[in-house]
């Protein structure tokens, strides 16, 4: 199994910043693709961004490119998502994601899931 567990969230002013932490553990842990999605009340998973620990590819949403930036910290198997500029709208659940071994894909074929951190921008 692998666990997955995120930290960060918080609630702060619309302009400021937020940095996300996922720490991944769990012997069927295998650094493939891993994902951020969020979810806002009354609206559906959506797609934040995805990086491959083998690629060193990142993808970001269109809307979110600019402000969000990934990176990792291998030594510690744990994945940051700083969020700038936030807006209102930035406010939800996020969610880091991780795929099995030999699975592919950015936006969706996600195995395993962390149990979300509340981001809230106030305005």
């Amino acid at each position: 199994q692998v666990q997955l567990v995120e930290s960060g969230g918080g609630l702060v002013q619309a302009g400021g910043s937020l940095r996300l932490s996922c720490a991944a553990s769990g012997r069927a842990f295998s650094r493939n693709t891993m994902g951020w999605f969020r979810q806002a009340p009354g609206k559906e998973r959506e797609f934040v961004a995805a990086f491959s620990w083998s690629g060193d590819m990142t993808v970001y949403a269109d809307s979110l490119k600019g402000r969000f930036t990934v990176s990792r910290d291998v030594a510690k198997n744990t994945v940051y998502l700083q969020m700038d500029s936030l807006k209102p709208e930035d406010t939800a659940v996020y969610y880091c994601a991780a795929q099995a071994r030999g699975r592919s894909g950015w936006f969706g074929g996600y195995d395993y899931w962390g149990q979300g951190t509340q981001v809230t921008v106030s305005s």
